[in-house]
Protein backbone atom coordinates (compact mmCIF):
# COMPACT_ATOMS: atom_id res chain seq x y z
CA UNK A 1 0.00 0.00 0.00
CA UNK A 2 1.47 3.28 -0.69
CA UNK A 3 2.48 5.77 1.87
CA UNK A 4 -0.15 9.32 2.06
CA UNK A 5 0.58 12.80 3.13
CA UNK A 6 -2.19 14.84 4.04
CA UNK A 7 -1.93 18.24 2.11
CA UNK A 8 -2.76 20.60 4.78
CA UNK A 9 -3.79 23.32 2.22
CA UNK A 10 -6.63 21.57 1.28
CA UNK A 11 -7.45 19.10 3.59
CA UNK A 12 -8.48 20.05 7.69
CA UNK A 13 -8.78 23.44 6.20
CA UNK A 14 -11.91 23.87 8.79
CA UNK A 15 -9.13 25.14 11.00
CA UNK A 16 -6.43 27.63 11.25
CA UNK A 17 -2.73 26.14 9.25
CA UNK A 18 -1.22 25.62 12.37
CA UNK A 19 -3.73 23.70 14.07
CA UNK A 20 -3.95 21.15 10.81
CA UNK A 21 -0.79 18.99 11.81
CA UNK A 22 -2.65 17.94 15.09
CA UNK A 23 -5.53 17.00 13.09
CA UNK A 24 -3.72 15.24 10.84
CA UNK A 25 -1.83 13.31 12.95
CA UNK A 26 -4.77 12.08 14.72
CA UNK A 27 -6.32 10.97 11.23
CA UNK A 28 -3.77 8.79 10.99
CA UNK A 29 -1.48 10.62 8.39
CA UNK A 30 2.48 9.99 8.90
CA UNK A 31 3.38 12.61 6.90
CA UNK A 32 2.39 16.18 5.20
CA UNK A 33 2.53 18.83 2.44
CA UNK A 34 1.53 21.54 1.74
CA UNK A 35 2.01 24.98 -0.49
CA UNK A 36 3.80 27.14 1.06
CA UNK A 37 5.55 28.00 4.40
CA UNK A 38 6.60 31.25 3.88
CA UNK A 39 3.35 33.06 5.71
CA UNK A 40 4.52 31.31 8.83
CA UNK A 41 7.68 30.91 10.96
CA UNK A 42 9.67 28.08 10.52
CA UNK A 43 10.46 26.87 13.97
CA UNK A 44 6.27 27.18 14.46
CA UNK A 45 5.96 24.63 11.47
CA UNK A 46 9.17 22.57 12.71
CA UNK A 47 7.25 22.63 16.63
CA UNK A 48 4.51 21.13 15.00
CA UNK A 49 5.75 18.34 12.96
CA UNK A 50 8.03 17.30 16.15
CA UNK A 51 5.26 17.57 18.37
CA UNK A 52 2.56 15.42 16.34
CA UNK A 53 5.66 13.48 14.71
CA UNK A 54 4.90 14.15 11.43
CA UNK A 55 7.03 13.85 8.66
CA UNK A 56 7.38 16.78 5.64
CA UNK A 57 7.55 15.66 2.58
CA UNK A 58 7.22 18.48 -0.01
CA UNK A 59 6.69 22.21 -0.25
CA UNK A 60 6.53 24.73 -3.07
CA UNK A 61 9.47 27.25 -4.21
CA UNK A 62 7.82 30.76 -3.91
CA UNK A 63 5.19 31.76 -6.78
CA UNK A 64 4.90 35.38 -6.90
CA UNK A 65 1.33 36.49 -5.79
CA UNK A 66 -0.84 33.99 -5.02
CA UNK A 67 -3.71 35.64 -3.76
CA UNK A 68 -3.26 38.07 -7.01
CA UNK A 69 -4.02 34.42 -9.50
CA UNK A 70 -0.13 34.28 -10.20
CA UNK A 71 0.73 30.53 -9.97
CA UNK A 72 4.19 30.60 -10.50
CA UNK A 73 7.18 32.50 -12.00
CA UNK A 74 8.99 29.79 -13.45
CA UNK A 75 8.67 30.59 -17.30
CA UNK A 76 8.66 34.44 -16.53
CA UNK A 77 11.47 36.12 -18.07
CA UNK A 78 11.04 39.24 -16.38
CA UNK A 79 11.38 37.65 -13.07
CA UNK A 80 14.37 35.73 -13.19
CA UNK A 81 16.16 37.78 -10.06
CA UNK A 82 13.26 37.17 -7.76
CA UNK A 83 13.21 33.62 -8.67
CA UNK A 84 16.32 33.53 -7.77
CA UNK A 85 16.02 35.37 -4.54
CA UNK A 86 12.75 32.58 -4.15
CA UNK A 87 15.27 29.57 -4.21
CA UNK A 88 17.26 30.66 -1.77
CA UNK A 89 14.18 31.57 0.31
CA UNK A 90 12.68 27.76 -0.05
CA UNK A 91 16.14 26.16 0.58
CA UNK A 92 16.24 27.82 4.42
CA UNK A 93 12.62 26.65 5.14
CA UNK A 94 13.52 23.10 3.59
CA UNK A 95 16.41 22.72 6.21
CA UNK A 96 14.82 24.12 8.60
CA UNK A 97 12.18 21.82 8.56
CA UNK A 98 13.17 18.39 7.34
CA UNK A 99 11.88 18.51 3.78
CA UNK A 100 13.82 16.77 0.96
CA UNK A 101 12.27 18.26 -2.07
CA UNK A 102 10.94 21.40 -3.12
CA UNK A 103 8.70 22.17 -6.51
CA UNK A 104 8.45 24.24 -8.89
CA UNK A 105 5.71 25.96 -10.52
CA UNK A 106 6.08 26.66 -14.03
CA UNK A 107 3.35 29.77 -13.80
CA UNK A 108 0.97 30.89 -16.31
CA UNK A 109 2.46 31.76 -20.03
CA UNK A 110 2.96 35.28 -19.81
CA UNK A 111 0.52 37.09 -22.62
CA UNK A 112 2.79 38.18 -26.21
CA UNK A 113 6.18 35.69 -25.13
CA UNK A 114 7.01 33.55 -27.70
CA UNK A 115 7.16 30.31 -26.46
CA UNK A 116 10.94 29.53 -27.27
CA UNK A 117 11.41 32.53 -24.61
CA UNK A 118 9.25 31.03 -22.12
CA UNK A 119 11.07 27.58 -22.17
CA UNK A 120 14.34 29.07 -22.57
CA UNK A 121 13.38 31.13 -19.45
CA UNK A 122 11.65 28.04 -17.64
CA UNK A 123 15.20 26.11 -18.61
CA UNK A 124 17.63 28.29 -17.26
CA UNK A 125 15.63 28.94 -13.90
CA UNK A 126 15.37 25.12 -13.55
CA UNK A 127 19.46 24.96 -14.25
CA UNK A 128 19.92 27.00 -11.30
CA UNK A 129 17.49 25.58 -8.97
CA UNK A 130 18.49 22.11 -9.34
CA UNK A 131 22.18 23.15 -8.75
CA UNK A 132 21.91 25.37 -5.71
CA UNK A 133 19.09 22.37 -4.23
CA UNK A 134 21.71 20.08 -5.05
CA UNK A 135 24.01 21.82 -2.74
CA UNK A 136 21.75 21.24 -0.17
CA UNK A 137 20.85 17.94 -0.94
CA UNK A 138 17.57 18.59 -2.16
CA UNK A 139 14.94 17.50 -5.03
CA UNK A 140 13.46 19.64 -7.59
CA UNK A 141 10.25 18.99 -8.89
CA UNK A 142 8.32 20.19 -11.57
CA UNK A 143 4.56 19.57 -11.73
CA UNK A 144 2.15 19.54 -15.13
CA UNK A 145 -1.12 21.44 -13.87
CA UNK A 146 -3.94 20.68 -16.38
CA UNK A 147 -5.42 23.78 -18.54
CA UNK A 148 -9.22 23.87 -17.39
CA UNK A 149 -8.38 24.42 -13.71
CA UNK A 150 -5.63 26.94 -14.78
CA UNK A 151 -5.76 28.40 -17.95
CA UNK A 152 -2.77 29.47 -19.89
CA UNK A 153 -0.27 27.34 -17.35
CA UNK A 154 2.72 26.80 -19.23
CA UNK A 155 3.63 23.34 -18.28
CA UNK A 156 0.40 20.57 -18.28
CA UNK A 157 1.87 17.52 -19.97
CA UNK A 158 4.05 14.88 -19.11
CA UNK A 159 5.91 14.55 -22.16
CA UNK A 160 6.63 18.34 -21.91
CA UNK A 161 8.00 17.84 -18.44
CA UNK A 162 10.29 15.33 -19.15
CA UNK A 163 11.44 17.08 -22.92
CA UNK A 164 12.17 19.89 -20.37
CA UNK A 165 13.81 18.22 -17.59
CA UNK A 166 16.03 16.54 -20.66
CA UNK A 167 17.52 19.92 -21.11
CA UNK A 168 18.20 20.85 -17.42
CA UNK A 169 20.08 18.06 -17.32
CA UNK A 170 20.06 17.77 -13.98
CA UNK A 171 20.01 14.55 -11.80
CA UNK A 172 17.85 15.68 -9.15
CA UNK A 173 15.15 16.81 -11.28
CA UNK A 174 12.30 15.21 -11.10
CA UNK A 175 8.80 14.80 -12.62
CA UNK A 176 5.77 15.84 -9.56
CA UNK A 177 3.12 13.42 -11.23
CA UNK A 178 -0.55 14.22 -9.97
CA UNK A 179 -3.07 12.00 -11.09
CA UNK A 180 -5.90 14.55 -11.38
CA UNK A 181 -4.32 16.62 -13.68
CA UNK A 182 -3.20 13.91 -15.58
CA UNK A 183 -6.09 12.49 -15.82
CA UNK A 184 -7.75 15.74 -17.08
CA UNK A 185 -4.96 16.27 -19.83
CA UNK A 186 -3.88 12.82 -20.65
CA UNK A 187 -5.31 9.83 -19.21
CA UNK A 188 -2.79 6.89 -19.76
CA UNK A 189 -1.95 6.71 -15.76
CA UNK A 190 -0.94 3.06 -15.29
CA UNK A 191 1.17 3.02 -18.00
CA UNK A 192 2.65 6.84 -17.53
CA UNK A 193 3.54 5.73 -14.33
CA UNK A 194 4.70 2.66 -14.91
CA UNK A 195 7.15 3.90 -18.30
CA UNK A 196 8.48 6.70 -16.33
CA UNK A 197 8.54 5.67 -12.76
CA UNK A 198 12.40 6.13 -12.53
CA UNK A 199 11.54 10.32 -13.30
CA UNK A 200 8.68 10.48 -11.14
CA UNK A 201 9.87 11.90 -7.60
CA UNK A 202 6.56 12.41 -5.98
CA UNK A 203 2.70 11.54 -6.87
CA UNK A 204 -0.76 13.27 -6.05
CA UNK A 205 -4.10 12.21 -5.55
CA UNK A 206 -7.80 13.83 -6.02
CA UNK A 207 -10.83 12.08 -7.87
CA UNK A 208 -12.39 13.38 -11.17
CA UNK A 209 -14.68 15.33 -11.67
CA UNK A 210 -14.47 18.08 -8.88
CA UNK A 211 -11.07 17.21 -7.41
CA UNK A 212 -12.33 15.62 -4.84
CA UNK A 213 -11.40 12.11 -1.87
CA UNK A 214 -10.29 9.04 -3.84
CA UNK A 215 -13.96 7.15 -4.74
CA UNK A 216 -16.01 10.31 -5.57
CA UNK A 217 -15.22 10.04 -9.51
CA UNK A 218 -14.58 8.23 -12.33
CA UNK A 219 -10.76 7.03 -11.42
CA UNK A 220 -9.95 3.72 -10.04
CA UNK A 221 -7.85 4.27 -6.82
CA UNK A 222 -8.51 0.76 -5.91
CA UNK A 223 -6.43 -0.18 -9.12
CA UNK A 224 -4.03 2.27 -8.96
CA UNK A 225 -3.07 1.78 -5.52
CA UNK A 226 -2.24 -1.54 -6.08
CA UNK A 227 -0.57 -0.55 -9.48
CA UNK A 228 2.08 1.95 -7.32
CA UNK A 229 2.98 -1.66 -5.38
CA UNK A 230 3.49 -3.51 -8.50
CA UNK A 231 5.83 -1.27 -9.64
CA UNK A 232 7.45 -0.49 -7.00
CA UNK A 233 6.84 3.10 -6.41
CA UNK A 234 8.38 4.06 -2.76
CA UNK A 235 7.82 7.22 -2.42
CA UNK A 236 4.66 9.21 -0.92
CA UNK A 237 1.32 9.76 -2.16
CA UNK A 238 0.41 13.55 -1.25
CA UNK A 239 -3.64 14.07 -0.77
CA UNK A 240 -4.16 17.12 -2.71
CA UNK A 241 -7.89 17.03 -3.02
CA UNK A 242 -11.05 19.47 -1.82
CA UNK A 243 -13.21 16.87 0.53
CA UNK A 244 -16.77 16.68 -0.56
CA UNK A 245 -18.09 17.10 2.75
CA UNK A 246 -15.84 17.61 5.47
CA UNK A 247 -11.83 15.90 5.98
CA UNK A 248 -13.18 13.21 8.63
CA UNK A 249 -16.27 12.24 6.82
CA UNK A 250 -14.12 11.84 3.61
CA UNK A 251 -11.56 10.01 4.36
CA UNK A 252 -13.19 6.60 4.18
CA UNK A 253 -11.20 6.01 0.91
CA UNK A 254 -8.15 5.96 3.20
CA UNK A 255 -9.35 3.28 5.92
CA UNK A 256 -10.52 1.44 2.96
CA UNK A 257 -6.89 1.54 1.34
CA UNK A 258 -5.18 0.49 4.68
CA UNK A 259 -7.25 -2.45 4.66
Amino acid sequence: MPRFAANLTMLFNEVPFLDRFEQAAAAGFDAVEFLFPYAFDAGDIRQRLQQHRLQLVLHNLPAGDWDAGERGIGCHPDRAAEFRDGVGRAITYAKALGVGQLNCLAGKAPPGVADAVLRKTFVDNLKYAAAELGKADLRLLIEPINSYDIPGFYLTRTAQALAILDEVGADNAFVQYDIYHAQRMEGELAATLQKHLARIGHVQLADNPGRNEPGSGEINYDFLFAHLDRIGYGGWVGCEYKPGAGTVAGLGWLRRARG
